[in-house]
């Protein structure tokens, strides 16, 4: 390991201390920027602790090392600087150094915390950490708990593996907006992190193991506008109805393809908020029964996108109530297979819909027979549901909900 000294002169206008060494390993930092994780790196003398950055690690298919090139930084006496042009980085104020900072991707601003205590200080400012993205990423446990409490609002983390997160604060968290759907992460940690949210606007836990606690937990959000549940398991339609019932200003609900059985969605459809303007309710079979969907018209008359597909319950009986929704555009009736073809035109008479997903129900050449007979109204025309979801037009987008996620973890270019 090679030595390198940041060497002081006290001046009166400095805040750092008159001495200070730093060891530092070139060759770390270079696996650190060809890997897009951060290696451990050792306590300097002063007592400083590791940053988050060394928790995460590396991606596992190897990449070339780079060479770090060596360095030197000393600070002139006042009387030499006077007489030389430039600016010394100490008399720039901290604002300035922010705004430079806030220009930095992640792996940059990692780095930038190394330098020495001040700009680890301002590297960790909360206005630099407003939006976090580390989709896909191998998290080891204690970077979630050190980098969510720096006034991270937007987080998107789907399809990672998230190891304990190891809060050392019980403050509340600022995170309004959250996705961590299809991760590897154990139900106390989901539950760890959760029950320090109470900002919550948009979460999406999609395809994760949950319990009653985590349930409960969400209910203590009641400005959740957006919530994605989807193919999630492991809590029961008591703690269901208390969840839907404290967030009653949910706007976009997808409850589908959970493991529910009919008292899950008899809870489900008489608890959910009248506020709703998107609602999944796909994927359960013989357990949607046409007397659910008339309670559900009765209870949410806003409705503006309607999937009820995989019910095999449904007939032609429905379509009176579907009548009586003033604001449908949307409806997707897929796989429901005692409604026939011909019954189908019959959704032609509603003057406010758009879109009509029947997948399963026609046949190629009745698809083309209802797209004459309804020309106005997309037919089979997306296979996969939108409704709550974070992130639905591509999986390589760096937006959930519509928001940019500013500091993401990128892959340098190596040759």
């Amino acid at each position: 390991m090679q030595r390198k000294h940041l060497q002081e002169i006290p001046s009166s206008s400095s805040n750092v201390s008159t001495s200070f060494t730093w060891d530092w390993d070139a060759s770390k930092t270079s696996e650190f920027l060809s890997g897009m994780g951060v290696s451990v790196l050792k306590k300097d003398k002063t007592g400083t602790e590791n940053m988050p950055e060394d928790l995460l690690v590396t991606f596992p298919r190897p990449l070339k090392r780079q060479k770090v090139k060596d360095f030197f930084i000393a600070r002139r006496p006042r009387l030499l600087q006077e007489g030389e042009s430039g600016v010394s980085w100490d008399v720039i104020p901290d604002e300035l150094l922010l705004a430079i900072f806030a220009y930095l991707p992640l792996n940059d601003l990692l780095e930038a915390s190394l330098v020495c205590k001040r700009w680890r200080r301002l590297s960790f400012d909360e206005s630099l950490w407003q939006s976090l993205d580390l989709t896909g990423r191998h998290l080891q446990p204690g970077v979630i708990g050190q980098l969510l409490p720096a006034g991270v609002i937007v987080f998107r983390s789907p399809r990672s593996f998230i190891g304990n997160p190891l809060f050392n604060t019980s403050k509340h968290l600022k995170v309004q907006h959250m996705d961590l759907s299809n991760c590897t992460v154990s139900v106390t940690d989901v539950q760890s992190i959760l029950c320090l949210c109470e900002k919550l606007q948009n979460l999406s836990l999609e395809g994760l193991v949950l319990s009653d606690n985590i349930t409960e937990s969400i209910a203590n959000n009641p400005g959740l506008i957006r919530l994605n549940v989807s193919g999630c398991s492991g809590f029961s339609a008591e703690s269901l109805e208390l969840m839907l019932r404290s967030c009653s200003m949910l706007e976009e609900l997808n409850l589908s393809w959970c493991d529910f059985t009919a008292t899950h969605v008899k809870a489900a459809v008489n608890h959910v908020s009248s506020k709703i303007t998107h609602l999944n309710l796909s994927g359960y079979r013989h357990n949607l029964q046409i007397s659910d969907v008339k309670t559900l018209v009765e209870r949410c008359p806003l409705l503006v996108h309607l999937d009820l597909s995989d019910s095999v319950m449904l007939n032609l009986k429905c379509f009176q109530y579907f009548h009586q929704l003033s604001f449908l555009e949307h409806l997707c009736l897929s796989r429901c297979y005692q409604i026939t073809p011909a019954a189908i035109v019959q959704l032609g008479e509603i003057p406010t819909l758009k879109t009509l997903q029947v997948f399963g129900l026609v046949t190629d050449r009745s698809l083309q027979l209802l797209q004459e007979m309804l020309p106005d109204m997309k037919i089979n025309c997306s296979p996969f549901t939108t409704v709550a979801r974070a992130t639905v037009d591509s999986k390589k987008s760096d937006e959930i909900w519509g928001i940019k996620c500013r500091l993401t973890l990128r892959k340098p270019s190596v040759s």
